[in-house]
C-alpha cells in the first residue's frame, strides 16, 4: 500500500515491517541445514548475477532494491533479534510503557518499547501505527467518538509518555524527533448516533524532542473548531519543519523522478520556526 511504500523513491528506501505480536519479523531465521559460511557464499553468487544485469539494465530500480534487501536482511539475522527482544527489559521499563498482560497497552507499549531499542542502536527512521484493523479496531470513529477515542487512548497515551519519558531520561530525546498525528482529524458535529466524520480542514499533531521547544501551542481554529483560522499549517510546512530539524533543507532536496526533479514538499512548504528551540 502506498503508505508504507516509499514514494517515488527507489524501492531500496523501503522500510521494514516490524509485527507487533508473534514473531517481529518473519523468515529471518536461517535454516538450521544452512550455514553462516554457505548462506554468505550463495548471497555473494546471487549479487553477482543481479550485479551483471544491473550493469546491462541500469535503469532497474527493483533490481538494486532486490540487491540491497538480500544484504539488509543477511545483517539483520544477527542485529534484529537481540534489538527486537524485549525479555530483558526490567519490569519498571515495562510499567513505564503500560506493557502488562490484558491491559490497554500491553501491544502499543511493546511497539513504543521496541522503538527506543531501535532508536539506542542506531536506526534513523521508525514509524509506530495504532489502530488498522477493521470495525472499532481503528481511529476511524464513524459510530461512536467517545467509544472510539476512549478506546484507543487508553492503549497509546501511557506507552507514548514512557517512550518520550525513556527517551529523555537516556539522554536520547534531545536527538530525536517525535512526531504523532493522522492523515485527518473528526468532525466538530455528530455524524450518526454519535461518530464523528472525516475532517481536514482542523486538527492537531505534536512533537517532541529533536529540537522542537516543548510547551508550545501554535495555530488555533475558528470558535467551533471546524476550519483553521489563525496560523494555519499545511502537511507541506510540517514536512519542511521535519527535515530542517533533520538538517535538510527542503527546498534544495530534490529526486529526479519521470523527467523532472522533485521536492519532498511539492512546490509549497514553509518551516515553522515558531516551534523550534
Amino acid at each position: 500500500a502506498p503508505n508504507w511504500g516509499s514514494g517515488f523513491l527507489p524501492g531500496a528506501f523501503q522500510g521494514t515491517p516490524v509485527r507487533s505480536r508473534g514473531i517481529p519479523i518473519l523468515n529471518l531465521k536461517r535454516p538450521e541445514t544452512l550455514d553462516q559460511e554457505k548462506q554468505r557464499q550463495l548471497l555473494d553468487y546471487a549479487a553477482k548475477l543481479n550485479h551483471e544485469h544491473q550493469a546491462r539494465h541500469p535503469a532497474e530500480a527493483a533490481l538494486e532494491a532486490r540487491i540491497e534487501s538480500f544484504e539488509l536482511a543477511y545483517r539483520m539475522q544477527s542485529a534484529a533479534p537481540e534489538a527486537l527482544d524485549l525479555t530483558g527489559e526490567s519490569a519498571a521499563t515495562r510499567k513505564l510503557y503500560g506493557i502488562e498482560r490484558g491491559k490497554p497497552g500491553e501491544y502499543f507499549g511493546s511497539q513504543c518499547l521496541m522503538a527506543r531499542r531501535l532508536v539506542e542502536r542506531g536506526v534513523r527512521f521508525v514509524q509506530l501505527y495504532s489502530g488498522g484493523g477493521h470495525g472499532d479496531n481503528n481511529w476511524d470513529a464513524h459510530g461512536s467518538i467517545t467509544g472510539n477515542h476512549n478506546k484507543h487512548c487508553a492503549a497509546t497515551d501511557q506507552p507514548m509518555a514512557g517512550l518520550i519519558e525513556d527517551l529523555a531520561q537516556r539522554g536520547l530525546l534531545d536527538e530525536t524527533l517525535v512526531v504523532w498525528g493522522g492523515e485527518f482529524g473528526r468532525t466538530p458535529q455528530k455524524q450518526g448516533k454519535g461518530g464523528r466524520d472525516h475532517h481536514p480542514f482542523g486538527f492537531t499533531m505534536w512533537m517532541a524532542g529533536g529540537g522542537i521547544k516543548g510547551g508550545t501551542s501554535y495555530g488555533e481554529t475558528d470558535e467551533v473548531g471546524y476550519h483553521a483560522a489563525i496560523d494555519r499549517t499545511s502537511i507541506h510546512d510540517i514536512h519542511a519543519t521535519i527535515l530542517h530539524l533533520m538538517g535538510m533543507d527542503h527546498e534544495r532536496l530534490t529526486y529526479h523522478f519521470s523527467g523532472r526533479d522533485f521536492r519532498l514538499t511539492d512546490v509549497a512548504g514553509k518551516v515553522i520556526d515558531k516551534v523550534i528551540a
